[in-house]
């Protein structure tokens, strides 16, 4: 396994932007990083929005070191950024935050649904939204993806989530920045592979969407067997 790389310096934690944290998924995934200890922003497209959400995502917590903005300063202000917004939506606001996204580790949890049937796998030309992020934010941005699987309503909650993550990336050292991140968040993450294999997660989704209808569960997950476990 690769060493540990999430601190950006010595004794400090990266500050964490959730572009479209007043969504469930966005929302959940700032709630959990925030009782991790983190400094989160959460950003929509209107700072007063974002500021807004901010309230009910530290319900029982206290803010903490959190605050909202609209998305471009949101991006601006993080050292890691989430992309916690749907498909139909992701190619204007990365447009929108490209220039804030230089040099960064990008974490994209896009799914491409496309409805009303979101329980029927519907890949995009690019093959996978994780893909469509890559060529969309071009080689000066590190894209990784995760966090399809999960359930969002579960991520609000504090408990445990009985699932894994799946985390993929071409860089080794970038997809552990995002295992520990979920380990923090109280989650299992799992090293998948390279970007391509996103393709693989993101269809998942909505065969998950169609078991959750089917045997009305409540944000069925998934679990890798025979790995060793920390």
């Amino acid at each position: 396994m690769t060493e540990p790389t999430l601190q950006p310096a010595a004794g400090a934690k990266p500050h964490l932007a959730i572009i479209g944290g007043t969504g469930p998924l966005g929302s959940g995934l700032a709630r959990r990083l925030l009782l991790a200890g983190y400094g989160v922003v959460i950003g929509s497209r209107t700072a007063a929005k974002a500021e807004a959400a901010t309230a009910a995502v530290a319900a029982g917590i206290g803010p903490g070191r959190l605050h909202g903005a609209d998305n471009l300063a949101a991006a601006r202000q993080g050292d890691i950024v989430f992309i916690t917004v749907p498909w139909a939506s992701q190619a204007a606001i990365l447009e929108e935050i490209k220039p804030a996204l230089a040099g960064k580790l990008v974490v994209d949890t896009t799914v491409p649904l496309v409805p009303p049937k979101v329980a029927r796998v519907q890949l995009p030309k690019e093959h996978s939204a994780a893909l469509a992020a890559r060529v969309r934010l071009g080689p000066q941005v590190r894209v990784v993806s995760a966090f399809h699987n999960v359930a969002a309503q579960k991520l609000a909650g504090g408990g445990p989530i009985d699932c894994d993550v799946l985390v993929f990336g071409d860089d080794p050292k970038d997809r552990q920045i995002v295992v520990e991140l979920a380990t923090a968040m109280g989650l299992e993450a799992v090293h998948a592979g390279p970007l391509a294999n996103s393709v693989a997660a993101e269809a998942l989704t909505s065969v998950l969407i169609g078991i959750n209808r089917n045997y009305k569960a409540d944000g069925a997950g998934i679990r890798i067997t025979g790995i060793a476990r920390p």
